[in-house]
């Protein structure tokens, strides 16, 4: 993808005669489209489909170069073929349920972190002042390696204020001045990477919360593993054993069915993860 086109250059503007808009809903494109075919027809085709053949022949060297580079970024580098997961243990076994869990999340957290993040800081050059990015960011470059959360948070926050009150909603639309799509996919987007990194790492282990870690630690002083292991010696102990293990059996129940809930939540968002 270059960075630049030359049908959407002010030359091309002033070729066609009719300047393109800075944004617009689908319907406001198919509407300038008509109305700039219809007042210039020939010119219309010279800024649109004259510049765009002769700058793919001025440019084919240079995209070539650039078909490599990021064949070898997409296969080994980012890996975009692939879910990977950054937070599970390599070398270790992890059951399928596991893995999705932490793959599609790890993923998001990238997705916020690295593509997010460098859409933040690609059209302007005070952003990247700002967010001190290296030389190897953006441009030819540019490997997808640069992290930074706060930059793509920050693009989250913009998104997530975004509401229908442009020239393409009318003020009787029941839409009008409401979040839009790209605000609301913004803000459960937010919503998603937060409990993934502040919230699921710090819930307390099952085994801690329900008392049951406490009770093995008090029984183990001055005995051996057997008696953790084969059994209670009191009816009290049976009790307080029970008690235990059913709430750390409820906790485990609570974490499974919140993680389910996220999950499912990322995969109704999934349309709008792109950049």
């Amino acid at each position: 993808m270059r960075s630049h086109y030359w049908g959407c250059s002010t030359f091309a503007d002033w070729l066609r005669g009719t300047p393109k808009p800075g944004a617009a809903t689908s319907e406001g494109w198919s509407t300038w489209t008509k109305q700039a075919k219809a007042s210039h027809p020939y010119r219309y085709w010279l800024a649109d489909t004259g510049l765009d053949f002769i700058q793919t022949i001025v440019y084919w060297p240079t995209d070539k170069l650039y078909g490599i580079k990021y064949y070898i970024n997409n296969r080994w580098v980012t890996r975009t073929h692939a879910l990977t997961s950054s937070s599970l243990p390599k070398g270790e076994w992890r059951d399928m349920d596991y893995r999705i869990l932490h793959s599609l999340f790890d993923e998001l957290v990238n997705y916020v972190e690295v593509e997010l993040a460098w859409s933040n800081i690609a059209w302007n050059k005070e952003d990247r002042i700002k967010y001190n990015v290296p030389f190897y960011a953006f441009g030819w470059f540019r490997w997808r390696t640069w992290r930074c959360p706060q930059a793509g948070l920050d693009h989250l926050a913009w998104a997530s204020e975004l509401k229908n009150n442009d020239e393409y909603v009318a003020k009787d639309d029941p839409e009008y001045n409401k979040p839009t799509r790209q605000a609301v996919a913004a803000m459960e987007v937010a919503a998603l990477y937060d409990w993934w990194k502040n919230t699921h790492p710090v819930r307390p282990d099952p085994h801690d919360a329900s008392g049951w870690s406490e009770i093995c630690d008090r029984r183990r002083e001055g005995e051996d593993d057997d008696y953790i292991m084969w059994g209670d010696r009191t009816d009290e102990e049976r009790a307080e054993s029970t008690a235990a293990l059913n709430r750390c059996t409820e906790i485990e129940q609570q974490y499974e069915d919140e993680d389910t809930e996220m999950l499912i939540r990322l995969i109704k968002i999934r349309k709008s993860l792109w950049t």
